[in-house]
């Protein structure tokens, strides 16, 4: 009797164990379709605003985080300065103008050249706090050439309405103190995302990922 158990211990053990294994490579991913997380069709949406980067006030809408060359350069901006912003979002280039939403991140400074001549990459995320939009957000990373009359920067992402999201934004200076730093900035940006019933729709997660008939074999035993 012993024996027998010894047996079956020996041949049981490892074979669940096997099967265990085998489900959980086979089935930690899953191809679905987007209907299935409650999207629908694909649409293009044209977003304006203007950027507002204050820097001679009593609050800043920035911080310079490090600038290493700082004294050894006469750029107003040094090569290699890291500066970390929430600027205000507008409906117009007045910053009294009705606020959509702010823009968080940061920029640095890449260009080694000396001068007002700034050459940037940007990382922000567009938090939007008004109208069909209010609490979705889109990011953005690129290169931004202050001094080009238009500049345009790549969407990477986006949460709420904007999963999914992929275009670009495309940037325009109103108002530039190269100096101070002030700063007002007109942004258009376009944007490919999908709507859907509601932006915190509640998604499947769970074990419908992990399923497999191996389950039912297992069971038998």
């Amino acid at each position: 009797m012993a024996n027998s158990k010894t047996v079956l211990s020996t041949f049981f053990i490892p074979l669940t164990f096997f099967y265990f294994s085998a489900m959980v490579k086979a089935n930690f991913y899953k191809h679905i379709s987007p209907t299935h997380l409650g999207f629908r069709e694909e649409k293009l949406t044209h977003i304006r605003f203007f950027f507002h980067e204050v820097v001679t006030s009593s609050k800043p809408s920035i911080v310079i985080a490090t600038e290493p060359l700082r004294g050894k350069s006469n750029c107003p901006l040094p090569f290699g300065s890291l500066v970390v912003m929430e600027d205000a979002l507008t409906i117009g280039p007045e910053l009294e103008s009705k606020q959509v939403g702010k823009a968080q991140g940061f920029y640095i400074s890449t260009a080694q050249t000396e001068g007002t001549e700034l050459e940037l990459v940007m990382g922000m995320t567009y938090a939007f706090t008004e109208g069909e939009f209010n609490g979705s957000t889109l990011s953005v990373l690129g290169r931004n050439v202050i001094i080009s009359e238009v500049r345009e920067m790549p969407i990477i992402g986006g949460t709420g309405a904007f999963r999914f999201a992929r275009g670009f934004v495309r940037a325009k200076s109103v108002k530039v103190d190269y100096l101070k730093g002030d700063a007002v900035v007109e942004y258009n940006v376009y944007v490919f995302h999908y709507s859907s019933p509601s932006s915190h729709q509640p998604f499947n997660e769970g074990l419908q990922f992990m399923t497999d008939p191996i389950l039912s074999k297992i069971s038998t035993f």
